[in-house]
């Protein structure tokens, strides 16, 4: 059995089809299904099954993609391991970032990461917080810009910042120079609220809120993401509570308020394992606690 074998069956069974799979490992999808049929007949067990219409891991198929990620994992941390020991640079980092470190210490991050390993190459991929974190069990990124979360196991979490929650408002709209607002003056507005099927901790705390104080039926329009919820905003059609950093958004035609009664501010921070000889060394270990020195503070 050679490693070649167990890349293309673990990149089939994260993406089960051929076609994405065979993209992914830059082949063809006929070499591929070669590969693979090699690797079912050496084992002697059947790890897929195919269909016109989809690809599924069998039992067999789903035991083995678990031990194929460890092996692959272990062989990858053992070269980073003696390349770190030999005094060799990381020349390779996988980021996974939620969306709103895109906007802040995302850029402060890369640009120190550039300066201290000039010849690095980086990836970057956004997903959720939990789908990151589960990224970083897996061994397949570094490290991962997330919400909160508890150092278990390997996993190690590095508060940078926090994100502090206002209301968006039209700059047209009585309520961008109210002397005060509160939650019963949203009863006369149009409300703009996130709607996805796993809502994060930021959401449920708002939906909550929306309930609370009796706003649900004032819930006009719905969006998947903060720049969709400022454009609608700045429209004209409704408000909002988003994230601080939205303020230094370029031509924006709304402003931030606070209201009274709701203060909501959530952290930011990166995550990494320290089982990880990459991003467990203490030049990344150094400028992720500078990060939190170096990064724009949120008025509280």
């Amino acid at each position: 059995m050679e490693l070649r074998h167990m890349r293309c069956f673990a990149t089939l069974a994260e993406e089960l089809h051929f076609g994405r799979a065979a993209a992914a490992l830059s082949m063809a999808q006929p070499a591929l299904s070669v590969q693979i049929q090699t690797l079912e007949k050496e084992l002697g067990v059947q790890l897929l099954t195919r269909s016109t219409r989809r690809v599924q891991l069998t039992k067999a198929g789903e035991i083995f993609y678990e031990r194929c990620i460890r092996i692959l994992r272990e062989v990858e941390n053992s070269s980073a391991v003696v390349r770190a020991v030999a005094g060799k640079n990381v020349d390779r980092i996988t980021i996974g970032t939620i969306y709103p470190a895109t906007f802040g210490v995302l850029p402060l991050f890369l640009s120190k990461i550039g300066k201290r390993f000039p010849d690095i190459e980086i990836h970057i991929s956004s997903g959720s917080t939990d789908a990151i974190v589960r990224d970083l069990e897996k061994g397949r990124i570094n490290l991962g810009f997330i919400r909160p979360f508890e150092n278990i196991g390997s996993l190690r979490w590095q508060k940078i910042a926090n994100e502090r929650y206002l209301l968006a408002v039209p700059t047209e709209s009585p309520l961008a120079t109210a002397q005060t607002i509160t939650m019963s003056d949203l009863k006369r507005e149009r409300i703009i609220s996130f709607s996805r099927s796993n809502l994060s901790y930021t959401e449920k705390y708002f939906s909550e809120q929306f309930r609370k104080h009796d706003l649900v039926d004032h819930v006009a329009y719905s969006c998947g993401d903060t720049l969709s919820m400022v454009s609608l905003v700045a429209a004209g059609l409704g408000v909002g509570f988003v994230p601080e950093w939205t303020q230094d958004l370029p031509h924006r035609s709304f402003c931030l308020r606070e209201v009274k009664g709701v203060d909501f501010t959530i952290g930011m921070g990166l995550a990494w394992s320290k089982e990880d000889p990459t991003a467990n060394r203490d030049e990344i270990v150094e400028i992720v606690r500078s990060l939190a020195t170096a990064s724009r503070p949120l008025r509280s």
